[in-house]
């Protein structure tokens, strides 16, 4: 089968992931699914938590997106974002605004977390329609700060925060008004959804920091492709457990219900950077929710986890059913559309 855009096959990736054995035992937490970063021991009971992504979709801000994207990672397995390095390809006959923009946005987004760009690389690449930029990000933490899953257990509870697919909502009224005005959505609620990267925002880090001040999470995930049921059922298949979702606690957004309605996707399926899904015992969710309320994070309990298989399940009426199952985000589904439109060349 071809590869199409969007991540790999789940089945292939896990097939691949499954040849590496890393050989060095310093390594805590190495590839896997549902992992959303690498761990190393490195002395003295201290950690460096290590993690590369790529934005490929975005072309507006893509300096600030690159930055956020890979700091959310190194929050999820409780660290705190320290170092990024970004290499950026950029297409030829670009004017070098191009390169300027992209820099000062990776200044800016780091300076918001007190992050230190480090170095990188950069280069004007043959073949490329838009710029890509690769984040590599790093982050320090003690040991016993490491969140991995591992101690997941039947009555804790999973908690949503801001809400799903910020990231995708924003990233379409910002790189497709045109195609979203021409089907009714109206412009008011196209400058919402654009305003969306930076209110609520996509970084999960100031949350997740805040929930680690009052509690040690069993497991933290950062839903991006794939959307918050892929996630979902990664967090299930790293913990080894059942979660049952309540799929009507899960609160869409007006500017995404409007949005993902006018282009006829789904919003459980569309790209989540911005959501922090976290599962803590429950007798810490008070404080939690305080905690969260406390630095103006809006935040609820979508689910529980259950003795069983390790997967998600929709629990509604007394009945339980499968959580969605998407083979790639809806963003990248979107994408191929629209290239597919596009008069081909004699």
């Amino acid at each position: 089968m071809n590869l199409r855009p969007g991540k790999l096959p789940s089945a292939l990736l896990a097939q691949l992931l499954a040849t590496i054995r890393p050989s060095d035992p310093r390594v805590i937490v190495g590839p896997g699914i549902g992992r959303d970063a690498a761990v190393i021991d490195i002395g003295g009971g201290r950690v460096l938590v290590a993690k590369t992504d790529p934005i490929t979709f975005a072309t507006e801000r893509i300096g600030w997106y690159a930055v956020h994207v890979n700091a959310n990672d190194i929050a999820c397995m409780g660290a705190r974002p320290a170092w990024m390095l970004a290499t950026a390809l950029l297409p030829p006959g670009e004017p070098e605004t191009l390169a300027d923009a992209i820099f000062g946005q990776l200044r800016e987004a780091c300076a918001s977390l007190d992050v230190s760009l480090v170095g990188g690389h950069t280069e004007v690449t043959v073949g490329l329609e838009r710029a890509i930029v690769v984040g590599m990000m790093m982050g320090e933490a003690s040991r016993d700060e490491i969140v991995t899953g591992e101690s997941v257990e039947a009555g804790d509870v999973v908690l949503l925060t801001k809400g799903i697919a910020i990231e995708g909502t924003s990233l379409l009224a910002r790189e497709f008004p045109h195609v979203l005005r021409a089907r009714g959505v109206d412009d008011a609620t196209i400058e919402r959804a654009r305003a969306m990267l930076f209110d609520p925002g996509i970084s999960v880090v100031p949350e997740a920091r805040a929930i680690m001040l009052v509690c040690h999470p069993r497991l933290f995930h950062d839903p991006t492709e794939g959307g918050i049921a892929t996630a979902l059922q990664e967090m299930a298949a790293a913990a080894g457990v059942r979660l049952a979702v309540d799929v009507d606690a899960i609160g869409v957004r007006e500017e995404t219900r409007a949005i993902c309605s006018a282009l006829s996707l789904d919003p459980l399926g569309l790209l989540a950077s911005g959501a922090l899904l976290a599962i803590i015992p429950a007798a810490d969710v008070a404080a939690v929710t305080s905690a969260l309320a406390e630095v103006k994070i809006a935040s609820r309990i979508i689910g529980t986890v259950e003795a069983g298989d390790a997967e998600a399940i929709m629990r509604a009426g007394g009945s339980s059913l499968p959580l969605p199952s998407f083979d790639r985000d809806e963003l990248a589904r979107f994408y191929e559309a629209v290239e597919q439109a596009k008069p081909r060349k004699e």
